[in-house]
């Protein structure tokens, strides 16, 4: 049962802390992004993902499945073909990932602008 404690983002030990810590990160939201509405195999991904390695990958596909945000299915070939797809709580980061992306887009030039006040 989740507790009202889990939830707290105050409290080092919460859950959701666990959580944020897990998919705030650039390659969870890259990963999120490019599945988007799609199911993509591995090596899809990994193409569409541009700089990731497969150790990457596969560390925050796992992250991803264990928080329930991405699905992972097998099929039974030879070799074995691995799809992934967001799940419904996937869906429901990806808005907030793709609200993050159109706030960089939105933004850069005054970032970029800060950026070289700050080093001058």
């Amino acid at each position: 049962m989740v507790t009202k404690q889990d939830a707290d983002l105050s409290r080092a030990d919460s859950l959701a802390r666990e959580i944020f810590s897990d998919v705030a990160n650039k390659w969870a939201f890259l990963i999120i992004e490019t599945l988007g509405d799609r199911t993509l195999r591995f090596s899809e991904l990994r193409d569409a993902v541009e700089g990731i390695s497969h150790k990457m990958l596969t560390q925050n596909l796992r992250m991803l499945e264990r928080n329930g945000l991405v699905e992972r299915e097998v099929h039974p070939t030879v070799p074995p073909r691995v799809e992934y797809t967001l799940t419904e709580p996937g869906q429901g980061l990806r808005a907030t990932v793709d609200a993050m992306c159109g706030w960089t887009q939105r933004f850069l030039g005054d970032i970029e602008a800060a950026r070289r006040r700050f080093e001058a």
